[in-house]
């Protein structure tokens, strides 16, 4: 009886690579979540005040529809921040 190709195959022998130890990082990055918390919810607060008050408000009134770049805005900061891109 034929025998299967796999039992054929000579085994390679596997090179063990060393890596090399990573370095501890010499900065902190404790300012990371709350600027995004912060941007997050500055964005929010934004829109819904935007929403809810904003034809009272004399600045908001005066923006328009760009308020709602402001408060996305800020919410993108937030994402940017949050993956340490900045």
């Amino acid at each position: 009886m034929p025998e299967s190709s796999s039992r054929n195959k000579k085994k390679t022998e596997k090179v063990k690579v060393e890596k090399t130890p990573k370095r501890p990082r010499t900065t902190s990055r404790v300012w990371v979540a709350p600027l995004m918390l912060f941007c997050w919810l500055v964005g929010l607060a934004w829109l819904v005040v935007f929403y809810i008050a904003g034809d009272k408000i004399p600045l908001m009134n005066d923006l328009g529809n760009w308020n709602l770049l402001i408060g996305m805005g800020l919410i993108a900061v937030g994402f940017v921040v949050s993956t340490q891109w900045v």
